[in-house]
């Protein structure tokens, strides 16, 4: 069954560009070390924070790439961040 990460944070907006090319580099890493991450999306909400939901294929994969945040370029973008948070859930509906 599939499952999502959801992580909050906040950043400056000086720094979106960066984060979000910072970000890329971070999914295609992880894509290319771990299978099974299906999207990703960053959502900005109205307080200026974001969302930043990873939906993998299957809860074991998910697990199985945790050492991901140990990446060069995971501590690249997670280094423009503030303020995160992170959870996940079971997709129990989806259309």
């Amino acid at each position: 069954m599939a499952v999502v990460r959801t992580h909050h944070y906040s950043v400056d907006p000086a720094d979106l560009d960066e984060l979000i090319a910072k970000r890329a580099a971070l999914i295609q890493a992880v894509r290319a070390a771990y299978p099974g991450l299906a999207n990703t999306r960053l959502t900005r909400l109205e307080d200026g924070s974001y969302t930043d939901a990873w939906r993998w294929d299957a809860a074991a994969q998910m697990q199985a790439a945790l050492p991901a945040t140990q990446l060069p370029e995971a501590r690249l973008a997670m280094a423009l961040v503030h303020d995160y948070t992170a959870s996940y859930g079971e997709v129990v509906d989806e259309r």
